[in-house]
């Protein structure tokens, strides 16, 4: 009997023949598909070093990565002044990593222009201040600090006025990220008698740095009777010596608290008279 006919009968062994059949063609195909055909097609057991491109300018990308057969896809862009702009702040994968052929590394470029952003105040509320606290915040803003420009006064590194590419700066001017930003201040070996500025309306704790900015201290706190001060914020509403007064480096200064908008009342004005 010819394999054809035991193939094609109906006995059992027909039967259990053809299911061997169907095995071994499917084990075949299987192993053709898996160890050949796939392989072959996703590049399987080859890798690819992702190359560094931070840095690198966009016009450049596409010849570094095609020498490497991949591909780049710009995801974002950022700012940061310490790289060109139009080049490569970050990228995904990392450098060094190992992708198969073809794969797409996603890139952040550096923006052409800066972003702006408001000039803080390094004066703080009383119109004063250090220069330690200036350049704290410059650093925190992501702002530059340049030169230190002394000049002629009796407070040492008390800032006097802002800077940036030699014009005067006020606070709330919208500049570049990154700007280099130079400070005014103090010398500490000018006269030392000066004209006091006016302290109310400020907040207590920043009357007492005012003060220390001036090399003044604090000669007394004076609360009115009918003031309760728990949990209360308290401002000056009143100092001796008064604004616009002459003080001497050191000078004591005493100062009379309440609750925002407190005003001295008429009899105490008379028994300040008196």
């Amino acid at each position: 009997m010819k394999f054809v006919d035991i193939v094609k009968g109906k006995t059992l062994g027909s039967v259990l023949i053809n299911v061997v059949l169907a095995i071994g063609t499917i084990l075949i195909l299987g192993t053709v598909y898996f160890y050949i055909y796939l392989p072959n097609t996703t590049n399987h057991g080859e890798s690819i070093e992702v190359p560094d491109l931070l840095g690198v300018p966009i016009d450049q990308l596409a010849a570094k990565l095609d020498s490497v057969e991949l591909r780049y896809e710009v995801g974002d862009s950022s700012y940061s002044a310490d790289y060109p702009p139009l080049t490569v702040l970050q990228q995904f994968p990392k450098a060094g990593h190992k992708v198969k052929r073809n794969r797409k590394v996603y890139v952040s470029i550096n923006r052409n222009h800066p972003p702006t952003l408001p000039l803080p105040n390094l004066f703080g509320d009383g119109q004063s201040g250090s220069l330690l606290n200036a350049e704290a915040i410059l650093r925190s803003n992501e702002l530059k600090r340049g030169r230190i420009i002394y000049q002629r006064n009796p407070n040492r590194d008390l800032l006097i006025e802002i800077r940036i590419k030699g014009k005067v700066v006020k606070p709330g001017t919208r500049v570049e990220k990154g700007s280099v930003v130079d400070l005014v201040v103090g010398d500490g070996a000018g006269p030392r008698d000066f004209v006091l500025n006016n302290l109310v309306g400020l907040r207590y704790q920043n009357a007492l740095l005012r003060l220390g900015n001036l090399s003044l201290h604090l000669g007394g706190v004076e609360i009115p009777e009918d003031v309760d001060t728990t949990g209360v914020e308290l401002f000056v509403f009143k100092h001796v010596p008064s604004a616009g007064d002459s003080v001497s480096i050191g000078d004591p200064v005493t100062i009379w608290i309440g609750p925002k908008g407190y005003t001295i009342k008429d009899d105490e004005h008379k028994d300040e008279g008196n």
